[in-house]
Parts: structure tokens; sequence; C-alpha cells
């Protein structure tokens, strides 16, 4: 599977830093987040990284955790399930680096850390919480290629299980900054948590839509972003599962195709007519739709309550799309970092070790 960051790479195009090592580094990228656990491996490559192993599985981490504040003993068992999987992965590769994050579970859950120890113990796997700050910035990493030639500012959003995580970027010359963020806690698997009717309903819809805008408000209200939005200098330019799952349904795609939704711009029209198309579908529709499924049905909803509210906020006149997230963040980091490494090798620096895991026992 070959993954370009920027623009097509051919398969085993291997950077030139590292083609004078002789040998292609692997590196690795574990998101446990509130509703899957993933994994990548890749290798570097001229225009990013070519993937030679990925993993996704649908384990509800957060299920129950807005009612309880504690991880589930079922949901932690199906979490450790899908780790021992990635560990056993790993332990086919022998690799230069690995990241592992858990996002907003953990970080909300008494006893999150609690988990991750366990998880280290049995798999091997040094999984570190992240803020929502570092969860903004790996997507703003991953993101910034379609970024170019975007004007003057975007404003990045990431829909997710448990939070939603906004960047507000400066674009310098194509480069993006980050001027501020902010984390909600809102996520497809905690939003119904939060309003009494069922997303289902056009009161419970609505009322989810009011509860995300009301924050979105408050920070609108310190950085103007509708005032650089009336200047036509705003890129608004998702990624999650829901704005994928919004783009197929605008393209009419018989089945999910990255290729195909990965760095469009959709008009805002068009994304706010899926938006409703979605909610027209009933449950059973959405279950049976190709892009969605059983697994899924339950979640669409509250990720296009929270894309609403953004839209309502902000409303720009076209949507970027992106299928790329915390994985690829984390790849692109290390394949950065282990370029200036070999700069510095050089100049007589320390060679770093290579990292395996062993497999889960």
């Amino acid at each position: 599977m070959d993954l370009s960051i920027s623009t097509p790479c051919a398969k085993g195009d291997a950077s030139p830093a590292f083609e004078r090592k002789g040998v292609a580094p692997i590196f690795g990228a574990i998101d446990l987040g509130t509703n899957n656990c993933r994994l990548m491996l890749g290798v570097p490559s001229s225009n990013g990284f070519r993937v030679i192993e990925s993993f996704s599985r649908s384990v509800g981490l957060g299920e129950g955790l807005a009612e309880t504040g504690q991880l589930a003993e079922p949901a932690m068992d199906r979490a450790m399930d899908a780790l021992k999987s990635c560990a056993s992965r790993i332990s086919r590769y022998r690799l230069t680096g690995l990241t592992a994050v858990a996002t907003e579970a953990c970080r909300r859950a008494a006893n999150g850390a609690d988990f991750l120890a366990k998880v280290r113990q049995q798999t091997g796997l040094d999984i570190r919480i992240i803020s929502g700050r570092e969860e903004a910035e790996l997507t703003l990493e991953s993101c910034s290629p379609l970024l170019r030639g975007a004007g003057s500012r975007a404003l990045v959003f990431d829909i997710g299980g448990g939070s939603t995580e906004l960047a507000w970027v400066r674009l310098d010359g194509g480069v993006p900054t980050l001027i501020s963020f902010l984390s909600l806690p809102f996520g497809v698997m905690t939003l119904g948590a939060c309003t009494p009717d069922s997303c289902f309903t056009e009161c419970g819809f609505d009322a989810m839509v009011e509860t995300v805008e009301e924050r979105l408000w408050e920070f609108e209200d310190i950085h103007r972003i509708g005032r650089e939005i009336n200047r036509a200098g705003v890129r608004l330019l998702g990624t999650s599962g829901t704005i994928t799952t919004v783009a197929s349904v605008a393209l009419k795609l018989p089945r999910y195709r990255r290729p195909l939704v990965d760095g469009i711009l959709l008009p805002g029209e068009e994304a706010d007519a899926a938006v409703e198309a979605l909610r027209s579908m009933g449950r059973d529709g959405l279950a049976a739709h190709p892009c969605i499924g059983e697994d899924r049905a339950d979640l669409v909803l509250p990720g296009c309550a929270i894309f609403a509210a953004i839209r309502s906020v902000w409303p720009t006149p076209e949507v970027g799309v992106a299928d790329r997230g915390l994985r690829e963040g984390m790849l692109l980091r290390q394949i950065r970092g282990g370029r200036r490494r070999d700069n510095r090798r050089s100049y007589g620096a320390r060679p770093v070790s290579t990292l395996a895991v062993s497999p889960a026992g």
C-alpha cells in the first residue's frame, strides 16, 4: 500500500538520505482512540512514506465513559485484544521508531493510566496519553500538504470518538503555524450523553448542534475567524470518519474509496446537503449504507451534529476533506526526526538503536 502525504510516490521510493545508508528504516504509529485502535507502519519516501502495514479495529474504549468516568471492563478487554494484535504485527519487523498515543478516553477516565500500565505489562507497548493540543498538532502535521495555496488562514477540525479538536492556523508561504487550538469534550461516542433525546429525532439532533455551537462561539469571540472568512482567506479542512462519510455521500460513491475522497474540496452547500441526506436515512438506512455499516450507524449523526455546528459558526464556501490523521502525523514527525539524526551522524553523533516489540503472549 502506498501513501504519499503530498504527491504520489513510487513503491520502494526511499529518500536520498536513507538510500545512502543502504536500508530503509521502518517507523510505527499506534493511535488508541475513544472508538478505534489503529496501527500504521511505514518507510520513508521522497514525498512522505510508504505504508507497509496497517490495522484498524473498532473497540469502543469510551463506551459508558460519559456516565461513569471510568473505562469499562468489556471495553478495556476489547482494546487489549486489539493492542495485542498490534504488538504481534509489530514483532514481524525491526522498527527504527514507534510512537504510541492514547487520546480522550484515557485522558478523561479515572482508570486510564492504570489501563495503559496493564497494556505495557501484557504487550510491551508503551502508550502515552497526549494532550488535546498535541492531538491537534499531529493532525495538522498530517494535513498540512492539503493547505498549500489555501490562503492566509485555515481552520482544521478532527471529529473523534471522545473529543473534537480544532486548530486555528496561520499559513505563511504554505507553512502552517498553530495560532490557537480548541479541544471539545464532544465526540461521536460521547456527545449523545449531553442531550436527553436521540440523535435520530429532530429535537435530539438540534440539541446536539446547539451544545457544540455554544463552545464554538466562545472560540469565535476570541479569534474572530468569521471576519477572516468574510475576507475570503480561510480554508476549512476536516479529517475524521464523519467528514469522509459526508464526502462519500456528497459524491454518491457506491462504496468508500480513499483516493476519491482524500484532498477534495466540497462546495459548502453540497456538504450541508449530504448531512441532510444522512439524517433522512434513519438508523436502518445508515446501517445499510455501504460507506457506513452497522458498526458505525449510531455514530454518524452525532458526528454530523458536530460538523453542522462548525458549519453554522463558520460557513465557508468550501470544505476540504482529509482521510489522514494522528497515525500519519506521528509517522511524519518520526521520519523528520530520523533525517535530522541521519545528518548528525555525518558529524560523528551516536547512532540510534533500533526498536522491536515482542509479540504478546
